[in-house]
């Protein structure tokens, strides 16, 4: 036996309205159509599916176990159907996140608890796990934006400008480099650095000053979360290198002192990566347009 699902809507909708008159307009076919429909269904299954003496038209035995079927099924298609409707108009899906900048944590939850309130449908995940292999993830599909520094050229890959920020020495205010304008690459020799657990090249004070300088530091020190790193800065176990608005709540602590990297500053972008196809995505341009709102508001600080 062929069941399709117009035969369940069928079913349905005469056992609703009472008769096939009333059932044909909602289906909107005409009554011979709708009646030669059962009869096909019937041949197929062998028995009758409705009484046909009785007014209103009623279910035999073997037509409520098809409405049955139909009230189980329908629900779940139409479901599936308004699922499909938003994925297409670009109201839910999905936004899984890989982070290749480690101190993006600080900046980009404000930024998701934003998104969540006005996109809740799109499941939202943050993947720290791939932030050594984010873009091959992302032409995968594994994830869907990758928020980096270092654009690259990607087939199917698009970077997108979020905002400048500028790498900002903090040290204790005890500290003998404190009382210099502005740090430079010979500095940093004899000094403990304190990091994010990552590689140098994806670290602003290794890739854009140390490594062109060819300078290396005493010693190197790798630390999880930044507030524990600002702890050791401000106890004087080490020097750090941290983006503007992580230190943007210490630079007026008396513990700390701030100092641009080189007399003119080292500024940096970062981009949000993402496939081409989604671009246009209406919950991609929000989040893109959130994080440049929020970072607007961390420079404004």
């Amino acid at each position: 036996m062929h069941i399709e699902f117009r035969h369940l809507r069928t079913i349905k909708s005469i056992h609703d309205c009472g008769g096939l008159a009333r059932a044909a307009d909602q289906l909107n076919i005409t009554q011979s159509a709708l009646s030669h429909q059962i009869k096909g269904l019937e041949d197929q299954a062998g028995i009758e599916l409705f009484v046909r003496r009785s007014k209103p038209m009623k279910l035999s035995a073997a037509g409520f176990r098809l409405l049955r079927l139909a009230n189980q099924i329908l629900p779940q298609i139409e479901a599936m159907q308004e699922e499909f409707s938003a994925l297409r108009d670009g109201k839910t899906g999905r936004m899984h996140i890989a982070i290749e900048c480690h101190a993006c944590f600080e900046w980009l939850f404000p930024v998701l608890e934003g998104f969540r309130k006005s996109w809740p449908d799109v499941d939202v995940d943050i993947k720290p796990g791939l932030a050594f292999d984010a873009l091959p993830a992302l032409q995968k599909e594994e994830v869907d934006l990758v928020v980096s520094s270092d654009p690259e050229d990607l087939p199917g890959v698009e970077f997108v400008e979020l905002f400048d920020y500028n790498a900002v020495f903090v040290a204790a205010a005890t500290h003998p480099l404190a009382a210099k304008p502005f740090i430079e690459a010979e500095d940093f020799r004899g000094q403990t650095l304190i990091t994010y657990p990552v590689e140098r090249t994806r670290l602003d004070v290794f890739s854009q000053l140390l490594i062109p300088s060819k300078v290396e530091p005493a010693s190197i020190r790798q630390v999880e979360l930044t507030a524990v790193i600002l702890l050791l800065v401000a106890s004087n176990r080490g020097i750090s290198v941290l983006p503007d608005w992580v230190v943007r709540e210490v630079k007026y602590s008396s513990d700390y002192v701030t100092r641009p990297l080189t007399e003119a500053g080292i500024t940096r972008r970062l981009y949000a990566a993402v496939r081409s196809e989604d671009l246009e995505k209406p919950f991609v341009q929000e989040l893109v347009k959130l994080a440049r709102v929020e970072a607007q508001k961390l420079q404004a600080q």
